[in-house]
C-alpha cells in the first residue's frame, strides 16, 4: 500500500509538471512532445531503477543520486507551477498570459532549487545553548556537549564532508559528543565503509562519543548498524543509562516503530531511565522528538532529539510539523528543556531551503 501511494504521487507530480511545462511557449517551440516524454520517463525511473534493478554499482549510484536530487527539484517546480495555476484559475482566467506565467514559474522553481543546493552543500551552522539543570553537580558546571543528528552518512554527504565535520566538531572543544540517530544511511564491509568508519573514529571528547539509533539504522538492519557504529568508536545506548560523572547521567533509547504510541514510548523511556538515583541530573537522547512529556515526568533534565530536519526544504516544515510534536529549536516541556536539531546532514536531495544544517553546542549550568 505504501509503495502504491508513493508511486501514484511520484507519477502524478511528473505528469503535472511536464504537462504544464509543455504549454510554455518557448518549450513548445523548441522541444518536441516525444523528447518531453522521454525526459519525463527517464527522470521518473531514476528514483526506482537503482532500488529494483541489478545495475553496475557506478550506474546504480549515479541514478540514485540523480533521483534523490530530482525529487527536491520536482517538488519545487510543482509548487511554483501550482501557485501560478491557482492565480490563473488553471488557465481559465488570464488564458493568454497563463502559459508565459508558467515559464516564469519554472524559472522560479529552478532558482529556488539552486539556492537550496547552495544551502545544502554549505557547512552546518553552530548554534549555542546554555542550559540550566537542576541537580547538576558542581563538577559538571560548564560541561560542553556537542550534539549531531541525522548525518545520513552513506547518502549524499561524502567522506570529505564527514572528515570536515569531525574536524569542526573537535574544534568546538566538547567534553561530550552525542549523535542523536540516523547516523548512517547504508553500510557494509566494503572499502568505502571501512574508510567512513575510520573517519568517524576521529571524533574525540574526554567523556566519550555516544549515540542512539534512529529509524534509518532500523531500516538498514538494527544489529548490523550497531556493529558498524561500535566499530566506528561510538558507544551506543540501547534503552539504558550511563553515569558520566557522579550525579550526571546520560541515557538513550533505540528508535521505536510507532511514532505516537504512548505506551511504547513510556515503556522504552522507562527502561532507559530505570534504576537511577533520584538526585542525579539526566541528559536524555531520543532520535524522535516525541514523548517529551513522558521524559519530563520521569525526571529528565534535558532531552536532545533530531529526526525532523526542520522540514529540510520549505514548505515541508508545515507537513513535518503535523507528524512531529516538536519541529526544531528549543522548547520547554513541563519545565524540561528540549533541543530538537534540524539535522547536521541531509536525506534524499542534497538540498536545504531556509532550514540550514546545524551542530548544537550546549553548555550545562548548575541551577
Amino acid at each position: 500500500m505504501f509503495l502504491t501511494i508513493v508511486l501514484t504521487i511520484w507519477t502524478g507530480l511528473h505528469v503535472y509538471v511536464f504537462w504544464r511545462a509543455a504549454s510554455v511557449p518557448f518549450i513548445a517551440r523548441h522541444v518536441s512532445t516525444w523528447l518531453m516524454v522521454i525526459i519525463a520517463a527517464f527522470l521518473w525511473s531514476s528514483f526506482f531503477a537503482p532500488r529494483f534493478l541489478d545495475l553496475p554499482q557506478v550506474i546504480s549510484r549515479s541514478l540514485e543520486m540523480l533521483g534523490e536530487n530530482w525529487l527536491g527539484i520536482l517538488f519545487l517546480l510543482f509548487l511554483c507551477l501550482l501557485v501560478v495555476d491557482i492565480i490563473t484559475g488553471f488557465g481559465f482566467l488570464l488564458s493568454k498570459q497563463a502559459p508565459s506565467w508558467r515559464g516564469i514559474a519554472l524559472l522560479a522553481g529552478l532558482g529556488l532549487s539552486i539556492f537550496a543546493f547552495v544551502q545544502g552543500f554549505r557547512a552546518p551552522v553552530v548554534n549555542e545553548y546554555e542550559i540550566q539543570m537542576a541537580g547538576l553537580p558542581n563538577e559538571a558546571d560548564g560541561l560542553v556537549i556537542v550534539a549531531l543528528s541525522d548525518l545520513h552518512v552513506g547518502n549524499s554527504p561524502g567522506e570529505g564532508w564527514l572528515a570536515d565535520l569531525v574536524e569542526r566538531t573537535n574544534e568546538l572543544q566538547p567534553d561530550l559528543i552525542v549523535l542523536v540517530g540516523d547516523i548512517i544511511e547504508g553500510h557494509g564491509t566494503g572499502e568505502r565503509d571501512q574508510r567512513i568508519s575510520s573517519i568517524m573514529r576521529g571524533f574525540s571528547a574526554p567523556q566519550g562519543v555516544w549515540g542512539v539509533t534512529g529509524n534509518h539504522e532500523r531500516y538498514a538492519g538494527h544489529d548490523s548498524s550497531v556493529r558498524f557504529l561500535d566499530d566506528a568508536g561510538i558507544r551506543m545506548l540501547h534503552n539504558e543509562w550511563h553515569e558520566l560523572l557522579p550525579g550526571l547521567i546520560l541515557a538513550g533509547v533505540d528508535d521505536g516503530r510507532e511514532m505516537r504510541d504512548s505506551d511504547d514510548i513510556r515503556n522504552r523511556y522507562g527502561r532507559a531511565l530505570d534504576g537511577r538515583s533520584e538526585n542525579t541530573a539526566t541528559v536524555f537522547l531520543s532520535h524522535r522528538p516525541n514523548g517529551a512529556e513522558i521524559a519530563a515526568d520521569l525526571g529528565v533534565g534535558l532531552m536532545l532529539s533530531g529526526h525532523t530536519h526542520g522540514g529540510q526544504i520549505w514548505p515541508f516544515d508545515y507537513i513535518t510539523a503535523r507528524f512531529n510534536d516538536l519541529l526544531e529549536g528549543k522548547y520547554i516541556i513541563n519545565g524540561m528543556p528540549v533541543l530538537v536539531s534540524r539535522g547536521t546532514g541531509t536525506w534524499g536531495p542534497r538540498m536545504r531551503l531556509w532550514a540550514p544544517g546545524e551542530i548544537l553546542r550546549i553548555t550545562l549550568r548548575a541551577s
